[in-house]
């Protein structure tokens, strides 16, 4: 049994890779003010129904690779209750790019539900 799990665990990791950023750019996409990292968590928690799988801290590097890649924007703001906070914001780029990704992942989500259709579940 200890070998399936591992199995789901790897897969689950796998597929997880790729999601989050696509749900992250989402989240950033419909705010209508730049949110920092606990905010799009709890959005996330709300919304994404277990995307971050109670791995909040994930969501930090994923972000740091999007702004890097130049899909998102951020600015540091002092906080009256603890340290500063860094807040992000999806530019056009990173609209585009959303486009394009949801597309793709529509298109992989169709392509898979015809291969698994018929499938004992």
């Amino acid at each position: 049994m200890g070998d399936f799990e591992a199995q789901l665990r790897k897969f689950q990791k796998e597929l997880s890779a790729g999601t989050v950023s696509l749900a992250l750019l989402a989240v950033l996409a419909k705010a209508r003010e730049p949110l920092y990292g606990y905010l799009i968590a709890k959005e996330l928690e709300r919304t994404g129904d277990g995307v971050l799988s109670g791995k909040q801290s994930a969501l930090y590097p994923v972000l740091r690779n999007l702004e890097g890649a130049g899909l998102l924007e951020s600015h540091v703001e002092p906080s009256v209750a603890g340290p500063p906070r860094r807040y992000y914001r999806i530019n056009d780029e990173g609209r585009a790019v959303l486009r394009q990704w949801i597309a793709a992942w529509n298109a992989t989500r169709d392509s898979l539900e015809s291969v698994l259709e018929g499938v004992e579940r």
